[in-house]
C-alpha cells in the first residue's frame, strides 16, 4: 500500500513509518495541515493516516475539505480525543476509521488494510439504510422506494451524516461543520440545502423521514404516527 501519513509529531510519525515500511508499504509523510492537504489531494495515497490536531489546519476540517472536494481515498484519523463526541465528530468529518492514541502498530496495520480493501472493493462498502431510504457512500447513489434521487454533493454529504446518526439527532453546528468545517457562509444557507434535500428524498413519498427538532438540529428516523 502506499500510505500517507499526517502527523506533526516527528516521533510518533517515525515510528509509525517504520513499522509500515518493515511491512512493505510505501510511506509519504506530511507534518502540518496545509501540506498534508496538497499531498492527499494529489491522489497518490491509498490511505492516510491523519492526526486531528495538526498545526495549519485540523485533521477534522482537512478531512471535510478533501470530502469536498470529491477524494474519496480513505482515512483513518488519529487523536489523543476519546470522548464519543470527539470520535462522532470525525467520522461525521469523513474519516472512515478512529484510532485512540497511544494505540499498538499492529493494530493501525490491520485497519490501514482493512480499509484498503474495502475501498479496492474486496468488501462491499455497507449500504446506509433507513426504511425504503437507501444511500452508497462508494458510488454515491441514492435511493427511495427503488426510485433514483439526483442531490447535489451537500445535500448527499447531508444526507450521510444523517443516515449514520439516525435514529438520532444531529444538530445544526454538527451539519454545518460536516459541510464548511469552521468556515460556514453567512445566512441560513444549511436551511436551503435542506429544503432541497427534503423536496428530493421526503415530498414525493407517503412517510417523511427528515425531522425538524425545533431549537435543536435534525434528525433522520421513521416515527410513529
Amino acid at each position: 500500500m502506499r500510505i500517507l501519513v499526517i502527523e506533526d509529531h516527528p516521533d510518533l510519525a517515525a515510528n509509525v513509518g517504520d513499522y509500515l515500511t518493515a511491512q512493505g508499504h510505501a510511506v509519504d509523510f506530511a507534518a502540518d495541515g496545509p501540506t498534508g492537504l496538497l499531498r492527499a489531494q494529489d491522489g497518490n495515497a491509498d490511505v492516510i493516516v491523519l492526526d486531528r490536531l495538526l498545526p495549519g489546519l485540523d485533521g477534522a476540517s482537512l478531512c471535510r475539505r478533501l470530502r469536498g472536494q470529491g477524494v474519496n481515498t480513505p482515512v483513518l484519523m488519529l487523536t489523543a480525543l476519546d470522548a464519543v463526541s470527539d470520535r462522532v465528530d470525525g467520522l461525521a468529518a469523513g474519516a472512515d476509521d478512529y484510532l485512540v492514541k497511544p494505540f499498538a502498530l499492529s493494530e493501525l496495520a490491520a485497519r490501514l488494510a482493512a480499509l484498503h480493501r474495502r475501498a479496492s472493493g474486496t468488501v462491499a462498502e455497507q449500504i446506509l439504510r433507513v426504511a425504503d431510504l437507501e444511500c452508497d457512500p462508494g458510488t454515491a447513489e441514492v435511493r427511495r422506494a427503488g426510485k433514483p434521487i439526483t442531490l447535489t454533493r451537500a445535500e448527499r454529504r447531508l444526507l450521510e451524516v444523517l443516515l449514520r446518526r439516525s435514529p438520532r439527532l444531529v444538530t445544526r453546528a454538527e451539519l454545518e461543520r460536516a459541510l464548511w468545517g469552521d468556515d460556514a457562509p453567512d445566512g441560513d444557507v444549511l436551511r436551503a440545502h435542506l429544503h432541497n434535500l427534503r423536496a428530493a428524498v421526503d415530498k414525493p413519498f407517503p412517510t417523511k423521514l427528515i425531522h425538524t427538532v425545533h431549537g435543536e438540529g435534525y434528525r433522520l428516523a421513521v416515527l410513529d404516527a
